[in-house]
């Protein structure tokens, strides 16, 4: 197996660097020591790794190989569905009511996954894929050439071919099942993910200040070398050039933030607005005034799941679920002039705010 593998360069703290959902700005004067920069494509988005300074255990080829080699087996073996050798795409075309042995890395996620499931009450369901393809969000378009807006029948049709339910996972030994013909995709939880698992392996050889981001699921610890925090920002929702909404504070804990929005994919028909986020208890996109959400968690698998769910949820019953749990979580809805918009926020979530005007 061959890698590419990008050099990791010196990164002035001056650049602003705007990711999907997610800003991250390095704010207050540039710092003579090094931080370096390894970026490329995973996962069908692009992932960054920022660390400052190098640890003794390994050279900055050895530490851009072991990141590289981590995620291409996360997206090329083990969780695409584009892959058809992958082992979910296998595990896709795996008969009903059987048993499938799985790396423990996959049973893990979908565990996770099913945790998250039952904590929102279904919202999040990995087995939604075939509504958002037949939507025309996914990467699949089912039945090529028919309307945008499915039916009312192929709507009821394609709820039959889902269901967290119909899944089961064991850990020990790892193995999967499905109990109907469902189809898994992870896109709502395997780039935290791997967020994750390049934190471990940076903790792993003593790196002890980095900043990851991998299509906008945040893993961040420790100080920058001059002594500041690195400095996570919340994108004002919006068509045009990212524009910074609040700034988070990280005071050099270890922490995971992800996001989620409807601002950006989305299509109109007729006048109407249709979300790339599918609830999957009516089949269509979701119709409230929820933006974006933010989390903030220990790790970043959580923190994408849960925003996934909250998006879909709305803002009133998402709060509700994320003071209850006490998570920290933002919601920034569209106000129903469609001027401007307004923030809320869950009280754990206020101890990573800024108290600057932004």
């Amino acid at each position: 197996m061959k890698y590419h593998l990008k050099y990791l360069r010196r990164f002035s703290f001056t650049l602003a660097f705007m990711g999907l959902f997610l800003a991250w700005l390095w704010l207050g004067p540039e710092s003579p020591a090094e931080v370096y920069q390894l970026d490329g494509n995973t996962m069908g988005t692009r992932y960054s790794v920022l660390v400052a300074g190098f640890p003794e255990a390994v050279s900055d080829s050895e530490l851009a190989e072991g990141i590289e080699q981590r995620l291409y087996r996360i997206d090329r073996e083990l969780m695409s569905t584009y892959a058809p050798d992958s082992e979910l795409s296998r595990f896709n075309r795996f008969g009903v009511g059987q048993w499938m042995d799985v790396s423990p890395e996959l049973a893990d996620v979908m565990a996770q996954a099913q945790v998250v499931s039952e904590l929102t009450g279904g919202y999040f369901d990995v087995t939604v894929g075939p509504l958002v393809d037949r939507w025309g969000f996914g990467p699949v378009q089912e039945m090529a050439g028919s309307p945008r807006i499915p039916t009312d029948v192929e709507i009821a049709q394609l709820r039959e071919q889902t269901g967290y339910r119909y899944l089961e996972v064991s850990q020990q030994p790892p193995q999967l099942r499905k109990l109907r013909d469902v189809r898994v995709d992870l896109s709502g939880i395997a780039k935290g993910y791997g967020a994750d698992v390049i934190a471990d392996y940076l903790d792993s050889v003593g790196q002890e200040s980095y900043f990851i981001e991998i299509g906008g699921e945040l893993r961040i610890r420790g100080i920058k070398p001059d002594g500041s925090s690195w400095v996570p920002a919340i994108e004002k929702p919006g068509q045009g050039a990212p524009e910074v909404h609040d700034i988070i504070v990280i005071d050099g804990q270890s922490v995971a933030i992800a996001g989620s929005g409807d601002y950006r994919n989305f299509f109109e028909q007729d006048g109407v607005r249709f979300s790339h986020e599918i609830d999957p208890f009516t089949g269509r996109p979701v119709s409230h005034d929820l933006a974006a959400v933010y989390v903030i968690t220990d790790t970043a698998i959580m923190a994408d799941a849960l925003a996934t769910a909250f998006m879909v949820m709305g803002a009133e019953r998402a709060h509700e679920l994320a003071q209850r749990l006490d998570l920290a979580a933002y919601f920034i809805t569209k106000r129903r002039d469609d001027e401007g918009f307004d923030s809320r926020y869950t009280a754990r979530f206020a101890n990573y705010l800024s108290d600057d005007d932004v």
